[in-house]
């Protein structure tokens, strides 16, 4: 359970969360976004983001928000024959990402992962990734944290969660990221994250979670969960 109640946004707000992620943002996100971003203002390389991604990846697996596919593109699968699903409200991303594992076939999904994915009430996976997403999304913690009980049914026994977030509070910030959290808050960027802080994610996840890992990198909070 939630321990703070949450603060739901409007439902303009969710879609314009979604809208900076044009072709061509897409197009330069893995150099600009991943490659130097990442490292130099937010203070965590991509490629901790996909150890981490590689050490909790199943054979089933659910991704929110995936991006340009960056990270699924080498994802060191248990199986050579993945079932993927690809969730995201931007259908530009949905067809990046697709694109990139398009030979392994992946279900592509338009949804808003603040409210009930619609998946089928059988559907398992072994992971769910929300690399980079959170932060992304409107409303304060306690609302954004509500994607964790959206996904909570189709995740399998044994199964995990896993994901990065960029805080702005209760983090140790590098010289040029609070200038870059105020660019990319002023509205019209993509982040809603100037009252994401550390405590409320703990607190969020703690009100869930019994195997949660957390690490925090520079800006960047790293979580891992394990279900029951």
């Amino acid at each position: 359970m939630t321990t703070t109640e949450p603060t739901a946004p409007a439902r303009e707000e969710v879609l314009a969360g979604a809208a900076p992620y044009t072709s061509r943002i897409l197009s330069t996100y893995d150099m600009w976004v991943l490659g130097f971003v990442c490292p130099v203002v937010w203070g965590c390389p991509r490629d901790e983001m996909l150890r981490q991604y590689n050490r909790s990846v199943g054979a089933r697996h659910l991704d929110l928000g995936p991006g340009t596919g960056w990270f699924l593109e080498r994802a060191a699968f248990p199986t050579l024959t993945p079932e993927l699903t690809l969730v995201d409200l931007n259908e530009g991303v949905l067809r990046k990402a697709g694109g990139r594992v398009a030979h392994l076939r992946p279900q592509l999904l338009k949804r808003d992962v603040l409210a009930p994915l619609d998946l089928g009430e059988e559907t398992r996976f072994d992971s769910v990734a929300l690399n980079m997403l959170i932060h992304c999304l409107p409303g304060d913690m306690a609302h954004k944290a509500t994607v964790f009980d959206h996904v909570l049914p189709h995740v399998a026994p044994g199964g995990r969660i896993f994901g990065s977030t960029v805080l702005a509070k209760g983090v140790q910030h590098g010289r040029l990221a609070p200038k870059a959290l105020e660019n990319l808050n002023d509205g019209n960027g993509p982040m809603n994250n100037l009252d994401d802080s550390l405590e409320d994610l703990e607190s969020e996840l703690a009100g869930r979670f019994k195997n949660i890992r957390l690490a925090v990198r520079g800006s960047i909070a790293l979580f891992d969960i394990t279900i029951d």
